[in-house]
Formats: structure tokens, sequence, C-alpha cells
């Protein structure tokens, strides 16, 4: 006669703590997930207010320089609130969250229409109170089409911060804008041959390297001349008052 295999009772209390236990990990899990991505869209929301804000006080700035003094008026002026706002966007086009999105896109093309205002603006100060500003207008494409777009942005973005002196206008040739393709018209803007930067009325295209877009804009040498000078003045008035100092602790 066969004997029955002997079987264990089934510890249903186990196999129950380890279910919660398990469902607790994945809701802890999954709450902390939903916590940071809502801190992300958070933030993201956070510059697109900024930017918006940003936009509106430029515009009204630009109004106001439509009737400025010449002599209140330099090749640096707006400069700071443009880049401001290019450094806000390029944050939110790397970022995977609102990169495509039609927030992004609404606030690139509004901030196309602010560069393209800019530039026809500082060309009209330019004349009128005769001085001479260093334009660089930048048209780039999709990391897909245009795979030296990205190491181009970060020379131009290098060479803003080295020099506020230069005004760096950046162009996404995707952007459906009337405006914008009069720009790349005019210019003679070709999707094919992106990144395309222009520097005092020359086209170049294709990636250039910190070194050689520097030798394209002979004034950077008068800037750093310039900077070169004052350094001097400033490190012989410090060792002035240096020297002076030491001869009044001597007597006192």
């Amino acid at each position: 006669m066969n004997e029955k295999p002997i079987r264990n009772p089934i510890d249903w209390k186990t196999y129950i703590i380890s279910f919660f236990i398990t469902a607790l990990i994945f809701a802890s899990a999954f709450g902390v997930n939903n916590l940071l991505s809502s801190k992300k869209e958070a933030d993201i929301k956070g510059v697109q207010d900024q930017i918006a804000l940003d936009i509106l006080s430029s515009e009204t700035q630009f109004d106001l320089l439509g009737e400025v003094s010449c002599k209140n008026v330099d090749g640096t002026i707006l400069s700071q609130e443009i880049n401001s706002l290019a450094t806000k966007l390029s944050y939110m086009e790397s970022n995977k969250q609102s990169a495509g999105s039609p927030e992004l896109t609404y606030l690139k093309k509004y901030y196309s229409l602010l560069q393209i205002k800019d530039y026809v603006l500082m060309q009209r100060l330019a004349v009128k109170c005769q001085f001479r500003p260093i334009f660089i207008l930048y048209f780039y494409g999709n990391e897909d089409v245009c795979p030296q777009c990205v190491n181009m942005g970060f020379v131009l973005t290098k060479l803003r911060e080295a020099y506020p002196e230069v005004r760096i206008y950046s162009f996404d040739t995707n952007l459906q804008l009337s405006a914008l393709n009069t720009l790349r018209d005019v210019n003679k803007i070709s999707e094919t041959k992106l990144p395309a930067v222009i520097v005092n009325d020359q086209t170049i295209t294709g990636f250039r390297t910190y070194d050689e877009l520097k030798k394209l804009i002979p004034e950077l040498k008068a800037i750093d001349k310039k900077r070169a000078e004052e350094e001097k003045v400033k490190n012989k008035a410090t060792s002035t008052s240096t020297s002076s100092k030491s001869i009044l602790d001597k007597i006192i």
C-alpha cells in the first residue's frame, strides 16, 4: 500500500507578510518617483514663468530704448538680459521632459522674435549713436541632422561668457516663424549646411573652435588690449597702495 506524502501546512502568515512588504517597497519607490517628477516639473514650470517675465521686461526695455539719449547707450546694453534668457532656454532644451514640448516651442518662437527685435534695434542705435556692436548670428538644427551644432553652441556660450560685449543671437531653423524665415533667406542660410555662423557679415558654415572663431572677430583683440591696460593700471594702483601702507606702518 502506497503511503501518501506528508504535506507541510501552508504558512499563510509568512506569505501575507511578504506580500505586504513587497507592496510597501513598490509603493515607496512609486511615491519617490512621483515626488521627483513633480519637483522636476515644478522646476521647469518655474523656468518657463521666469522666461515669460524676462521677455516682457525686455520688451518694455526695447520701448524705452527707442527714445533713449545716445549718452546712455553703449554696445553692451541689454546683452545681459539676452544672455540670461539664452541660458534658461538652453536648460529647458537639454531637459528631456520639456524638449519638444509645445510650451518650449512657444517660448523659443517668442525668444527668437525678441532677438530679432533686439538685433534691429541695436543696428538703429548703432547708426544713431555712432558705435559698432559686435553681432554674431547663429543658426542651428536638431542634433540628428546637425551633430556639430551642440559643440558649436558650447563654443558660443564660452565666447559669450568671456566677452559680454558680443551680442550672440541663436536661432533654431526648425521653428516655423515667418520673421525667422525672412532672416534666414536674407542671409542665405541652408538647412543642409549647419551649423552656420554670421560674423561681420561673413557666413561661416561648419564647426569652428573657440580660437578659430576669435580670429574671425578682430574687434576682440581691441577688447583684450583694453582689458590688459586696465589690469595693468589696477595692479599699479594696488602696488602703490600697498607700498604707501608699508611706509605708513613703518612710520607709526
